[in-house]
């Protein structure tokens, strides 16, 4: 957690009112007043629910016989489920005013009968030429959708009328089986792609001062979805649905207002500053750090990198195509954050993510882009990618009277993504359950971290080694409990693995594929500078495969490459290793990361480094009179088991790596950056980096890839 200062501890003032589904939420809230005025603010954070009807637009359906026979006489036709049905959800967003005019954004999630696809066995055409009957039996769908939309309108005294469009998700149909002439084809999720969206219109009123009923129109476009069966022997069917609705729904909000403090609070003045990022020493001395009711912050992060032609033996499907190539790829995220009672708050992170990290994210074991998603789509989709419940205890007690500033016994949390400001004590337990990020509270360094903001390259933000639990995307459910005391904190969580190893899907089952954590940080002064040493150890502890059994299966049954899903069982991974930071004067600080995991078993859901170490240096703008500019330069070293040598050299395959062949050489990575800020909130960063032996592969590169992030933030 990032903290801005550090104050004698005061008793909180009075709550405000928050009436918000009180009796849902099991609390009691004090009447609120009315807005006396006839005109309403729509300023500021409000959440609801919402209730309507969805009306499917296409019913029909056509299995298409696509290969291994042909003809129209092949196609089947199953009976449409397509119907209307309830909608159910419940919505968050913020606006801003500006006279009449007001602006902003939603995000929302709602349930959505009416579209399930076909289970049961339904008779073939008269042309067809198979036996007279076919079954199709489908698993669960994505009977839901969310979006992320922009809102823009007009307000009339009470009223508000807006427009309102943006990217959506769900709608997917399950993994179907169909079953015809004795045979079985099976076809996994529904992809697509194209864009979802949702793009509508809507009337809302103000009811008191705090609360609006809305009426709300929405064309919802959930995309084409396309099933493929394939059961071997070269049959194979496609389905393809248009899965677009109508929505009419009706909802209530309730609006927390443009102040986001929390009224009668103490405001805390900040007298000087505290270490974030390579910003160390500068002081706030002109800010208050508030008590936050709500915190919203949003950030969008656009990175583009090439790199030239480069000398390569040969190139694998794993590789980086030794033509030279270039791609873009961005994210942009809202983070929303509302205070629930004292300690305790809820966090919601949507997220919509495009493009492609750079050769498709692979080519390299440190690979070379943190801050874009692994899953590249051309089209921008949209995902809930942390959704969790932070309780802060705190263990100091209540003081009456401030203490001086080097006997405090609080402190006051920044207002940051994923954070919301206010006094804690300095002592305290923190307690986060939910969907977040193993790294959102595990080997966190202050000067290497945030690919958005810092290096880009897996090796200088986390230990390589660090094979923590993660889907595709990074995130995971789990439950994290951290010991915080003056000069050391205690940390351990446990978290679910992906179904399978670097899987879309996070294992539903407690317990049955899970990561066990544990870190412990020292902090220290050295010659005067502050500084932090953290040793973490992890076990990971689900279906996994011993490498050197997956060389064996390949040699007993003559298949090669050798393949790690061929012998899958249940195994525990175990690794770890240590992270220091340390300023060297003020808006100068050092990093080095050190790691090691056990390379008899594949890669589970992070890289594929089996020991690691990485260090470099970031010095803050401040040093050269532009504050709001970075430097950053870090070098790393990794490599592999050597059983994980002969499987790769066999032409095996992993999460990044995979060249068709290896030639072994440890992966060395130089990577140095200058972030330009144009203020607090917009910069770009120029990026260089340097792979030799990529992929630990020593026939191939070195590698220069030249990149540029550009970042804007509120």
């Amino acid at each position: 957690m990032k903290i801005v200062r550090r104050f004698a501890a005061s008793p909180l003032s009075a709550w405000p009112c928050v009436a918000i589904f009180s009796g849902a939420l099991g609390v009691s809230a004090p009447a609120c007043a009315a807005d006396p005025s006839p005109s309403f603010n729509w300023a500021g954070l409000y959440i609801g629910a919402s209730l309507g009807a969805g009306l499917p637009l296409h019913g029909g359906e056509r299995l298409q016989a696509v290969s291994g026979i042909a003809g129209p006489g092949y196609d089947l036709y199953p009976p449409s489920f397509a119907r209307p049905g309830v909608t159910v959800g419940a919505q968050a967003g913020y606006n801003w005013r500006s006279g009449p005019w007001v602006w902003g954004f939603e995000t929302d999630f709602s349930l959505l009968e009416g579209r399930r696809a076909p289970i049961g066995t339904y008779p073939t055409s008269s042309a067809s030429p198979y036996p007279p009957f076919f079954s199709l039996n489908a698993g669960p769908s994505a009977n839901f959708f969310a979006s992320i939309r922009g809102r823009a309108g007009v307000a009339f005294e009470r009223t508000l009328l807006y427009l309102t469009a943006g990217v959506a998700s769900g709608g997917a149909r399950g993994p179907t089986t169909l079953s015809i002439g004795g045979s079985d084809l099976a076809a996994g999720w529904s992809q697509s792609s194209r864009m979802k969206y949702a793009i509508g219109a809507g009337l809302e009123y103000a009811l008191s001062g705090e609360w609006s009923a809305r009426a709300e129109y929405l064309f919802l476009s959930q995309a084409l979805n396309t099933q493929v069966f394939d059961g071997g022997g070269g049959f194979v069917y496609a389905s393809r649905v248009n899965n677009e609705n109508q929505i009419l729904r009706f909802g209530l909000n309730y609006h927390f207002g443009e102040e986001d403090r929390i009224p009668g609070a103490i405001v805390y003045g900040q007298r000087d500053g505290n270490h974030n990022g390579a910003d160390h020493g500068k002081g706030h001395s002109d800010e208050d750090v508030k008590e936050e009711l709500y915190s919203v912050h949003g950030q969008t992060t656009n990175v583009g990198q090439a790199y030239p032609k480069f000398p390569a033996a040969y190139d694998g499907p794993n590789s980086f195509p030794s033509r030279g190539e270039a791609n873009v790829g961005s994210t942009s995220n809202l983070f929303m954050g509302l205070r629930l009672w004292p300690g305790g708050a809820v966090y919601l992170n949507p997220e919509v993510d495009a493009g492609y990290g750079l050769a498709n994210s692979v080519g390299a074991a440190s690979y070379v882009n943190g801050a874009v998603a692994k899953v590249g789509r051309a089209a921008p989709y949209m995902r809930f990618q942390r959704y969790f419940l932070r309780q802060i205890f705190g263990l100091d007690g209540s003081e009456t009277e401030r203490a001086s500033d080097e006997g405090s016994r609080s402190e006051v949390l920044e207002s940051t993504q994923n954070q919301i400001s206010g006094r804690v004590d300095k002592d305290r337990i923190i307690v986060t359950l939910g969907k977040f990020a193993v790294g959102d509270v595990f080997d966190d360094n202050v000067y290497a971290h945030d690919p958005t903001t810092g290096f880009l390259n897996f090796a200088f933000n986390t230990m390589g080694a660090f094979d923590y639990a993660a889907d595709a995307w990074g995130y995971t459910n789990g439950l994290a409990v951290e010991w915080k005391q003056n000069w050391w904190t205690a940390r351990g969580g446990v978290f679910q693995l992906s179904t399978v190893p670097n899987g879309f899907d996070i294992e539903p089952v407690l317990f049955r594929q899970f990561m066990g954590v544990a870190e412990f940080e020292a902090r220290y002064e050295l010659l005067g500078q502050p500084g932090a040493i953290k040793f973490l150890v992890y076990g990971d502890n689900g279906y996994l495969n011993r490498v050197d059994e997956a060389i064996r299966f390949a040699y007993a049954t003559g298949e090669f490459p050798p393949s790690v899903e061929s012998v899958r069982r249940r195994g525990v991974k175990t690794g770890g290793g240590v992270n220091v930071k340390q300023q060297l004067m003020p808006h100068l600080g050092f990093f080095l990361r050190a790691s090691m995991a056990d390379g008899r078993y594949e890669t589970v859901d992070y890289t594929d480094i089996d020991r690691s170490v990485a260090f470099g240096l970031v010095g803050a703008g401040a040093l050269w009179g532009r504050d709001d500019d970075e430097i950053g330069a870090a070098v790393a070293f990794s490599g592999l088991h050597g059983d994980r040598v002969r499987y790769f050299g066999l032409g095996g395959l992993s999460v990044y790596i995979g060249d068709g062949a290896l030639t072994y050489g440890g992966e060395k990575n130089l990577e140095t950056y200058y972030k330009l800020g144009f203020g607090k909130n917009l910069d770009a960063t120029f990026d260089y980096q340097l792979l030799i032996n990529p992929g630990h592969n020593s026939a191939r590169g070195p590698v220069n890839v030249f990149g540029l992030r550009l970042r804007a933030a509120f």
